[in-house]
């Protein structure tokens, strides 16, 4: 497995490896934004790009719930804009 300064490439990690890795890089996406340095955040942000890419790579058709699509918030959205609300 090719090694890089991140971890395994994205790449050639089995998919139960990819998940795990993907959990625990959300799991600390926000102490790093608050407490890490800029190089961390750099390294952290780099990371997490690459493990989702590979994951979206993998698997496009993906299920999608609607309310995380644009047309499923703006549905959310419109009851409030009718009320004259941004």
């Amino acid at each position: 497995m090719a090694e890089h300064e991140g971890g395994p490439s994205a790449r050639e990690l089995e998919e139960g490896r990819l998940l795990k890795e993907l959990e625990a890089i959300h799991r600390t996406r926000h102490e790093t934004l608050l407490h890490g340095s800029k190089d961390a955040l750099v390294t952290h942000t780099q990371r997490m790009n690459e493990l989702e890419h590979e994951y979206v790579r993998r698997h496009p058709e993906r299920a999608q719930t609607p309310g995380r699509t644009r047309s499923g918030a703006r549905a959310r959205t419109a009851p409030d804009q009718e009320d004259g609300h941004p």
